[in-house]
């Protein structure tokens, strides 16, 4: 999912790009569906009660584009109605954060699923929150003011009380998020199981560029020289599964590319997919290798999660 704005940084306005263009019309070809624009939280509940068997939901705030297709797909594959929101989500806008100039293109966005997805739900933020601030809101709690929370107070709550919202409007038996925003991930994970909500939360690998680059609308800001400094994130996630299942290795590992400063990094971490916190000595089981850091200027994204079963 992509609920994360990245507002402080430059934005690319998406439009049906030759990649998301061709994943659109070749992967996702097999059956066209007939996509419905909604608007009203009405009409979503409505739509919604009419449909038979299962449903996924993709909860994106717009400007769409490949990656945003790959979850299009996903979804597909595991449910028999498609529902997708186009929101641009005010409260996970902080300080400094521009809401206003966040890039909106509905009828980009539109063109680009087609067919892909059975409605398109696209509120006004008077349709979403009649009240801003929202008398009630949801906390991500600590989880949410570590890591990329650090940097933007406030985000995270943001994203799971829109998140929490938008769950309750379509009902789906499943909703699907991409890995690449791993802190996302797992407080969305744990907002659904500490409230008990009758959701599943199905995880979508990364979409990556041939070079091994996570795609994302940031890549646009890069030069040639820029996209291949960035590899420097997946030469270090390559490093890091490759050292597993040593925890002493992961953590060798990211502490190393750190160490060679081929980017300006943020954060290299081997964390407890659980808690965010970062693993102890005796930590067994799944490891999330999350890194952060800026290229050009342009801060990137990566993760992956690798497998620890010896010190």
């Amino acid at each position: 999912m992509t609920l994360d704005p990245g507002a402080h940084e430059p934005q690319h306005v998406a439009t049906p790009s030759d990649d998301a263009s061709r994943l659109s019309t070749t992967r996702l070809s097999t059956t066209r569906l007939s996509t419905t624009l909604l608007s009203t939280k009405a009409e979503l509940r409505t739509h919604r009660a009419a449909m038979t068997g299962t449903v996924a939901a993709v909860f994106t705030m717009g400007s769409l584009h490949a990656g945003h297709l790959a979850l299009v797909e996903r979804a597909r594959e595991l449910a028999d109605h498609v529902i997708l929101t186009d929101f641009v989500n005010p409260l996970q806008f902080g300080p400094g954060e521009d809401f206003e100039a966040y890039p909106r293109d509905l009828d980009a966005d539109l063109a680009l699923v087609d067919g892909l997805v059975d409605v398109v739900f696209a509120p006004t933020v008077q349709e979403m929150f009649p009240v801003l601030p929202p008398t009630v809101s949801v906390t991500a709690g600590r989880a949410g003011t570590i890591l990329e929370g650090a940097a933007r107070p406030g985000h995270f709550d943001g994203v799971v009380t829109v998140v929490a919202k938008l769950l309750q409007l379509t009902a789906p038996d499943l909703s699907v998020f991409g890995r690449k925003d791993a802190q996302q991930l797992a407080i969305i994970q744990a907002l659904v199981a500490d409230l008990d909500l009758p959701v599943r939360i199905e995880p979508v690998e990364i979409q990556r560029e041939p070079t091994g680059l996570a795609r994302s609308s940031r890549n646009a800001y890069l030069s040639e020289a820029g996209r291949t400094q960035a590899l420097a994130l997946s030469r270090t996630l390559t490093a890091a599964l490759d050292a597993a299942p040593s925890v002493a290795g992961i953590r060798s590992a990211l502490a190393e590319a750190v160490g060679r400063a081929e980017i300006a990094w943020d954060y290299a971490l081997a964390l407890d997919p659980g808690t965010l916190e970062p693993i102890a000595e005796e930590h067994r089981g799944e490891v999330l290798v999350a890194l952060a850091g800026r290229v050009e200027g342009t801060r990137l994204l990566d993760a992956a999660v690798a497998e620890a079963t010896a010190p």
